[in-house]
């Protein structure tokens, strides 16, 4: 075997597990390896970088077992704690524990960046590895290290990271083989002395953090079928908030293409106002509206330093409004597949849909009693002052919501957000007994609806386009029924599935339009779509198939339940940014919509 009986990394996968806790995320391979970690927040430096650079100065931690042969991999139930046990030629085995500790403590969240592994033999007197190299500044700079007896510092121009171990520092230090003869806990995190041992500390965190997390999927109201996949999903969306600030980033990677070598590489680390709304709603659904509190803490921020003017599309998770894009020319990308890029220019973009997105995403605030503080007559203004923009804008060209850069058109899937934030703003007028405000909105919309219903639609194509006066067609137009601008039962609507099937759809799989782009025609299936196919033929009355196709997608999961964003229709394989909170809300709201109801059994 090379490496004097240890394997060499396995190449670069979407199988990889996500443990993390509001503050930061981990990436962990099928192997036990640690190959994605951003720090001190999700848009950080990534200390582990493996998932992007196939090089020899990969960052990564691995836990390796001599003469490998095979492995598994599995959440503990309803938690974000994973284990995942290796096992050599000879059937001996070690269990590896990761978790990021949260949970309730001192009046507040506990959430600290540190990353806990517990390692612990099941069979026989396996020998081991561990091979701890963090990097900093996007793997250009090697840390200086320094020991203690029962720690090492990783220091970088930024930050020091500490490891403390009862393992042997000298073996971690030189990646000596040793037998692993008893439990080993790492302790990875800020440069801080422990208060208590280190087992001890492990041993607490790891107990604590699973009785949060049961305790928090305890409180799901969740649909009969698909249990299993919608706590998992809901999970995941729980992880993606950074809950200092209340931002939801869209996923927790940078670069990992859309389809092979398609040099569609974004960094989707930040906070979309589109992507957090179906978030939000999505949690929503299941009853679990802390998420919700704690994105409009963010929201409001965006609304009210607006003054009324201009939103961006999406912001950095601490409210930055400058993200420009750069390269990163020291790493090779996923599977060798740059560029690896930084920042994202849709935030200079203008998105129409936006300020329905804002409304959309607070109007829940408004309507719903188990908020601490619901949102009334002192907040409305700043969301009537939204309004008006989605007025203003209503009908003008933009990027659309796929934030096309080479193109600008008047994108139905825009207007219909204007309309969405008109609707919704006249409904909370009426919750709040302001008849007036409520008049002067539903006005608006009535307007709007009614052009959306004939500017959009095709004669041609029996179907509404994706602009107004437009030809082609766009899945984001299923949205319609999503938001309640039209019944799904209108024939104008089913015609429009229907023409969709024939252009959009790989099989089960739905790309999100037929237009080329600034790089060619889509090749990847957009999962987001594929579920909104779903949910429109539930509505439509054609749920056999809907489920067949929620079968399909469920299948395409990675085997710890999880979605990127997207699909390859041949191979089955994901690509793009991962996990990809557009796809995990989509598998809530298919089973939402095709479960059967709970007295149907019990």
């Amino acid at each position: 075997m090379p490496h004097g009986g240890f394997l060499p990394p396995a190449p670069a996968s979407l199988d990889v597990g996500v443990i993390g806790n509001c503050a930061y995320s981990a990436l962990v391979d099928a192997r036990g390896r640690v190959v994605w970690c951003c720090l001190p927040r999700f848009d950080g430096d990534p200390v582990f970088n493996a998932l992007l650079d196939p090089g020899a100065d990969a960052s990564a931690w691995s836990i390796e077992i001599e003469d490998f042969a095979s492995s598994k991999q599995w959440y503990e139930p309803n938690t974000a704690v994973l284990r995942t046990q290796l096992f050599d030629s000879a059937g001996q085995g070690i269990e590896i524990t990761d978790l990021a500790p949260r949970f309730h403590s001192r009046s507040r969240y506990f959430r600290p960046l540190t990353m806990v592994r517990r390692v612990k033999p099941i069979k026989g007197t396996p020998r081991i590895r561990v091979a701890l190299s963090p990097r900093f500044q996007w793997g250009a700079m090697p840390p200086t290290i320094t020991r203690g007896s029962n720690h090492i510092r990783y220091v970088g121009p930024d930050f020091t990271l500490r490891l403390n171990t009862d393992a042997s520092v000298s073996h971690i230090l030189s990646r000596q083989p040793f037998v692993l003869s008893r439990e080993h806990n790492f302790v990875l995190g800020a440069d801080e002395t422990l208060t208590d041992g280190i087992a001890d500390t492990a041993r607490h965190f790891e107990q604590e953090t699973i009785a949060y997390w049961r305790t928090w999927s305890k409180r799901l109201a969740i649909p009969f079928e698909f249990q299993e996949a919608v706590i998992r999903a809901a999970i995941t969306l729980k992880l993606s908030l950074y809950e200092d600030t209340g931002a939801i980033v869209a996923a927790m990677t940078t670069s990992i293409p859309e389809a092979p070598g398609s040099q569609r590489n974004w960094d989707y680390r930040y906070c979309w106002l589109r992507d957090a709304f179906f978030v939000v709603r999505a949690l929503n659904s299941l009853s679990e509206v802390g998420t919700m509190e704690d994105y409009l803490r963010w929201l409001s921020n965006v609304v009210i330093g607006s003054h009324g003017e201009h939103i961006q599309p999406l912001y950095g998770i601490g409210l930055e409004r400058e993200l420009p894009e750069s390269f990163v020319e020291g790493l090779g990308g996923y599977r060798g597949m740059g560029p690896v890029r930084v920042g994202n220019q849709a935030q200079e973009h203008f998105q129409h849909d936006v300020y329905g997105n804002i409304v959309l995403g607070a109007a829940q605030s408004f309507h719903d009693h188990r908020l601490l503080s619901r949102a009334g007559v002192n907040e409305f203004p700043y969301l009537e002052a939204v309004g008006e923009q989605a007025i203003r804008v209503y009908g003008t060209p933009d990027a659309g919501m796929w934030e096309l850069r080479t193109r600008a058109r008047i994108h139905t899937s825009s207007a219909l957000m204007s309309w969405a934030a008109c609707d919704r703003l006249a409904k909370i007028a009426r919750t709040l007994e302001l008849p007036e405000r409520a008049a002067y909105w539903h006005g608006h919309a009535s307007r709007m609806r009614e052009e959306i219903l004939a500017k959009s639609w095709c004669e041609e194509r029996q179907a509404f386009a994706e602009s107004f006066g437009g030809h082609e067609l766009d899945a984001s137009v299923l949205l319609m029924v999503e938001v309640g601008l039209i019944d799904a039962r209108d024939p104008r609507f089913i015609s429009t599935v229907e023409a969709m099937e024939k252009s959009l759809c790989d099989g089960p799989y739905m790309r999100r339009y037929e237009a080329a782009d600034d790089f060619g025609k889509p090749e990847t299936a957009f999962n987001i779509c594929t579920f909104w196919r779903i949910d429109a033929l539930a509505k439509i009355g054609r749920k056999a198939e809907a489920r067949q196709i929620f079968e399909t997608m469920l299948a395409a999961r990675n085997p710890l339940g999880l979605l990127s964003e997207d699909t390859h229709p041949v191979t089955g394989e994901m690509w793009g940014n991962f996990p990809q909170t557009y796809s995990m809300v989509g598998i809530i709201n298919a089973a939402v919509r095709l479960s059967a109801p709970w007295d149907s059994c019990i």
